[in-house]
This record gives C-alpha cells, structure tokens and sequence, in this order.
C-alpha cells in the first residue's frame, strides 16, 4: 500500500556563513493513512524543519518526499499549493489567524483558494463553527477570542477543504492544561472519524498518551521509532 506521506533518506541543510548547518540529516518516515503519528525531539533536533517537510511546505536538499505517492520535487509551486491545499491541514503553534479576518471569514479563507463558490464556502464554515463549539464566535475577530477559542478556530480552519492528513505543530504549546486537553480532545475524534493526524511535540508523555506511532529524533536524525500494540509501546527501528 502506497504511503500517504513518505520522506526516503530526506536532508536539510543550511548555509550559515562558512558552517553546514545540518538541520535533518538522512531520515526516513513512512505515515500510513489514518495513522496517529507523533514526530517528537526537544528544542533544536530538528522536529520543526521535519514538519516543514512532511508537510510540504519546503523541499529537502537531498532525498525523495513523497505526497499521495507523487514525488514533490517534480512539482511547480503551484501545483504543489493546490495539492497540499487539497490533502493537509495545518494547525500552527501560534494559530497563525489572519488578524483582520473574523472567525468564520478565517475558515473559509483555505477555500478561497481550491476555488470553491462563496455559498459554499460559507455554509462549510458555519458547520465546521458548530463542530469545534464556536459558532457564538463567528463574527468575533482574533483579538476577542481566547486562546483556546483561538486554536479551535484553526482547527475548524484546518478542516476547511476535508483534508486526509491534519499536520499539528505543538498544538497545546500556547495553551493552558486543560484547554490543551480539549484540543487534543479534538485531535483524537478526528483521528476516529478516518483523519491521520501527525503531531509535533517536544513532550513525551503527550506523543505516548495520543500517538500510535512515534519518530523520536534527536540533532536532526531519528533515533528510534516506536508503535502502541495494544496498550504496550514496542521498537520497531533504531538508528
């Protein structure tokens, strides 16, 4: 079975003056569809350029990353925009909601562009409001939401074209313990109703207690990854 997302030996590197700064260095990730997958290493191992690339939003400097079996690499930029338009939803750290935009208008922004008619566009985000409990908010900007108010708003805005793959990063990161649970909450139904979510965390006891698969990395390499079977964590590779 062809894997919704694959990166085959993937590289980055930046130039830092006369350094080679090796932010990813020859991983490997396999994300089967409807899978959980944690993608967690602390400050600095490289989890958040992994997200980039996973999420295609950068291109490695070596290695192959494959998106629904389609080498990105071949792609233009527009055609990479509109497949991952299309097959991912993001959900940033730090929301990322345009600040002049009310909620609703917020969610129906990723429509706009896989050219979806206005009506729809705004039935769609008045359903996804409902879902993530915030439809009282609609018209409410940034700046008035909290910021749980604000993160179930990205979520909503996520889901906005029914992608197959919801891209976390630090999901909780801004928010406090028990919004943090009501987002994972989220996440988790998500992933029930057929959704693969992968999540970027620097919390270990957060990947084990949602992920079903995590890539544990460390100084831009994967040390290990590890699968729940049953309620038991098991290796499957080391590095």
């Amino acid at each position: 079975m062809t894997a919704l997302i694959e990166l085959k030996d993937v590289a980055k590197y930046y130039e830092m003056g006369e350094n080679l700064v090796k932010a990813v260095d020859n991983i490997s990730i396999k994300i089967e569809k409807e899978d959980f997958v944690a993608i967690m290493g602390p400050s600095g191992s490289g989890k958040s350029t992994t997200m980039n690339l996973v999420g295609s939003l950068d291109l490695s400097t070596k290695g192959n990353i494959y998106l629904d079996g389609r080498d990105i690499e071949n792609l233009d930029e527009s055609q990479l925009a509109q497949i991952r338009g299309r097959k991912i939803g993001f959900i940033f750290q730090s929301f990322n909601l345009i600040p002049n935009l009310t909620a609703k208008e917020n969610v129906m922004l990723p429509m706009l562009f896989q050219d979806i008619p206005k009506p729809e566009r705004e039935k769609r985000a008045e359903k996804l409001l409902v879902q993530v409990d915030l439809s009282d908010r609609a018209d409410h900007y940034p700046n008035q939401l909290s910021g749980g108010q604000q993160q179930r708003v990205a979520i909503a805005r996520a889901l906005a074209n029914d992608p197959e793959v919801i891209l976390a990063d630090e999901p909780t990161g801004n928010l406090d313990t028990k919004t943090g649970e009501k987002v994972l909450h989220f996440l988790e139904e998500l992933h029930k109703q057929g959704k693969t979510i992968i999540m970027v965390t620097h919390d270990p006891h957060l990947a084990e207690a949602n992920a079903r698969t995590i890539y544990w990395m460390k100084d831009g390499k994967i040390e290990k990854v590890t699968k729940k079977v049953g309620k038991v964590w098991k290796t499957v590779a080391k590095s």
